[in-house]
């Protein structure tokens, strides 16, 4: 069995919407003793209520992957569809998904739920929701609002009861599994901004101690240290260290009649995709983050050189989506709010309209 500290042993029931990325954290959270309950479709969540979950992931000083079940953990593991929610019975909400996917019929409607449940919620996501961007000082959000599918989805949440966590982990469901099935590709850690309760944070700090104390007890290997841990940072800006890896590499990838890899984004014209860096992460500064908080684009070039494949987001609008996540467009307004422009970030969102609607004309 997993090994805790005596200080983590509290047991919190967590609610996750989103089975696919979420099913890594729950597995994190499960090994910690705490018990998860995914939202999904129901034809998924029975699946994994008959089957668990199984997470695949890279452990350092192990060949192959380490296969983690579910039912081999101390936490337990749940499943339902959205519209057998109640999140007032849960101690925290985990919104696990994209950012259009929160119109959903039925996920809408849980959405509201979660809002008048007054349950602490962090989001794992690359768009700050407008809850989380209300708690950053000096920040109009009214004309950010614009970059949203459904802004009005969120108006009901406190914004105290918002975070926001950094989907650092990456990982993918093997196209030949069931959905009850995660691959991690990249075994980094989740970063999570505190809560403005510390209550309510220290509930982050109990998981994140915890995760880091488990240890998961392999057939063929003893007890093993997994990566993929939850830390918890009092900055509610470290989080938004992602928008200019995602804005030099991720949405550059998106040209006007196809994609390129992230690779060739960045590094097929270095200096430029330093200029976009930087000049994101100044607008961060500006905002009130510090350079501490953000990756220097040096290290940030040199993982992207092994990304051989365009963006999710690319993909998704080469493969017809009508909505993605606009976090090119939540830049360029909030640099706008501070009267700053850069050709370049406007060529990308331009490009991103231009797929889109050509997408939605289809």
């Amino acid at each position: 069995m997993p090994q805790t500290s005596p200080e983590t042993t509290a047991r919190y029931r967590i609610l996750v919407l989103g089975a696919s990325y979420g099913s890594l954290l729950s597995t994190k959270l499960m090994l910690a003793g705490h018990h998860a309950t995914l939202v999904c479709r129901e034809a998924t969540a029975a699946i994994f209520n008959a089957e668990g979950s199984t997470v695949r992931m890279p452990v350092r000083g192990q060949e192959g992957l380490i296969e983690v079940d579910s039912g081999s953990l101390p936490g337990l593991l749940q499943a339902a569809s959205p519209e057998k929610v109640a999140p007032a019975e849960f101690d925290l909400v985990v919104l696990a998904m994209q950012e259009p996917q929160y119109s959903a019929p039925g996920v809408r409607e849980l959405i509201g739920r979660v809002a008048a449940s007054g349950v602490p919620t962090m989001a794992i996501t690359n768009m700050p929701l407008l809850p989380y961007l209300a708690r950053i000082p000096g920040l109009e959000t009214a004309s950010l609002r614009p970059c949203f599918l459904e802004p009005e989805l969120w108006d009901a949440f406190d914004p105290d009861l918002m975070t926001l966590c950094s989907p650092d982990p990456q990982a993918f469901r093997p196209p030949e599994e069931k959905p009850n099935v995660l691959q991690v590709r990249l075994p980094t850690n989740f970063k999570a901004a505190a809560f403005a309760n510390e209550a309510h944070t220290a509930i982050l700090r109990k998981l994140d101690a915890g995760i880091e104390a488990a240890r998961f007890e392999s057939p063929e290997h003893g007890a093993l240290e997994l990566p993929v841990k939850l830390r918890v940072y009092d900055s509610v800006f470290v989080p938004l260290a992602k928008w200019a890896m995602l804005m030099a590499g991720n949405y550059r990838c998106v040209r006007s009649e196809e994609m390129r890899p992230i690779k060739d984004a960045v590094h097929g014209d270095l200096e430029a995709s330093q200029a976009v860096y930087d000049w994101v992460v100044g607008v961060c500064i500006e905002l009130g983050g510090d350079n501490s908080d953000f990756v220097p684009f040096g290290k940030y070039a040199k993982a992207a050189s092994a990304l051989a494949s365009p963006s999710s987001a690319a993909r998704a609008l080469a493969g017809g989506a009508k909505n993605i996540e606009r976090v090119d467009k939540l830049v360029a307004l909030v640099a706008a709010q501070q009267g700053k422009q850069l050709d370049v970030v406007d060529e990308t969102v331009a490009l991103v309209e231009k797929w889109l609607s050509h997408n939605r004309a289809a």
